[in-house]
């Protein structure tokens, strides 16, 4: 099992939508928010995933295709 954090940004359409839920659901990785920012149009979340390399990959290009931009980050913006 790997850890690697991911910084989402959601459009506007995708702000209500339960994405981080699903992608926790749907395939084998677990979820933990490090930190978040969401309003009415807009939102971004900084998200640690645990699970294997190629479950992690399923669950982002899944996300990915709901229109959520995913980007790789490093280091951790809160500690503990």
């Amino acid at each position: 099992m790997i850890s690697k954090r991911y910084i989402f940004t959601f459009p506007t359409k995708m702000v209500t939508k339960p994405v981080i839920y699903n992608l926790g659901k749907d395939f084998e990785i677990e979820t933990n928010i490090r930190r978040a920012d969401v309003r009415e149009d807009t939102g971004w979340v900084i998200l640690e995933l645990k699970g294997t390399e190629e479950e992690i990959e399923k669950g982002l290009n899944w996300v990915a295709s709901k229109g959520v931009r995913v980007d790789s980050i490093s280091g951790d913006l809160i500690q503990g």
